[in-house]
């Protein structure tokens, strides 16, 4: 049992840390700099990293949901 929760918390952090790359390298393609404002250059650089942040664990959070709910499926017949 314990084997099977570290590896399920090992698959976890691989998938954010995965999702958070992509989500960073596809927020690359977003031209920022209309948005943001002059000399604010910091407070951008974070933005980008917390929206990339907020979007790979997003989508990693759905992909093991639905891993994990297709691994219950046949508990419902």
């Amino acid at each position: 049992m314990e084997i099977m929760i570290g590896q399920t918390a090992l698959i976890s952090i691989i998938s954010h840390i995965f999702f958070v790359g992509v989500s960073f390298y596809a927020l690359r393609a977003v031209m920022f700099e209309k948005w943001i404002r002059k000399h604010h250059v910091l407070q951008a650089q974070i933005l980008y990293i917390f929206l990339s942040i907020m979007i790979g664990m997003a989508v990693s959070t759905f992909f093991l949901n639905i891993a994990s709910w297709s691994r219950q499926l046949p508990y419902l017949f």
